[in-house]
């Protein structure tokens, strides 16, 4: 391993929205303790630093999100919603989402026990690069990246309920299992002033389900559809 970014990194870069200056920052970020351990000849360093700084820094921008979206929120209230948000679960989705688990630098016997699929280390590894985000580009950059990805798991409902869930990911482990394809968006429409737009995505499965969404941003409206597909789903297996 060296430090130049593969094509792979590039094409996760272009995923996440964030091209690195210090690549270095990159490849510590995807690499396991039991790797380095293994060959300490490298100058690459194990990702635990920078999953320690990664979760301060996830709070943080985080707690900013939540202080932003919902001003009359309490500090009870907002403590709970960062929490729906920031646990392991929702960490290792979004990392899965990225295919974090394939670019990880594991040592023989962590690879062997299946280290790639552990909710656990996916979750550590996308705290590390949300931490070498910050690194890399300042805290401006981190902020944005995060309320990027965040922002689309935030839900509101009937009644103004909130809910925290990735649909998106959720949806497509569905199609990939039950029917060997991947959900499809097409945005529709988008209206309003550049500092307020709309956005409307129509989501298509299989050939005779089909849903719009419409958010704030485009990743926003994905989410609402895919949570109506999902919906739909759930209520025709509950039917049959």
């Amino acid at each position: 391993m060296d430090n130049e970014k593969t094509p792979a990194f590039e094409d996760l870069e272009q995923a996440l929205g964030y091209v690195f200056q210090d690549s270095l920052l990159l490849v510590n970020a995807f690499t396991h303790r039991s790797y380095t351990n293994e060959n300490p000849s490298l100058s690459c360093q194990d990702n635990e630093r920078l999953e320690f700084l990664g979760d301060a820094v996830l709070q943080l921008c985080i707690s900013d999100l939540l202080m932003r979206r919902f001003p009359d929120y309490a500090e009870g209230q907002l403590s709970k919603l960062r929490a729906a948000l920031v646990n392991e679960q929702s960490l290792a989705a979004l990392g899965r989402r990225f295919g974090l688990g394939n670019h990880l630098f594991l040592g023989k016997g962590e690879e062997a026990s299946g280290g790639r699929e552990k909710t656990s280390l996916i979750a550590d590894t996308f705290e590390a690069i949300m931490a070498a985000v910050y690194l890399d580009g300042g805290y401006s950059q981190a902020s944005r990246l995060i309320a990027d990805l965040f922002a689309e798991m935030i839900i509101t409902g009937q009644g103004g309920v909130t809910t925290f869930r990735d649909y998106k990911s959720a949806l497509q482990e569905l199609c990939q299992s039950r029917f060997h394809e991947t959900p499809k968006y097409q945005l529709l429409n988008e209206y309003g002033p550049d500092h307020d737009k709309t956005f409307e995505v129509e989501l298509a499965v299989v050939e005779s389900v089909k849903e719009t969404g419409t958010g704030k941003s485009r990743k926003e409206a994905e989410q609402q559809a895919a949570r109506k597909v999902l919906e739909y789903f759930e209520t025709t297996e509950t039917a049959s």
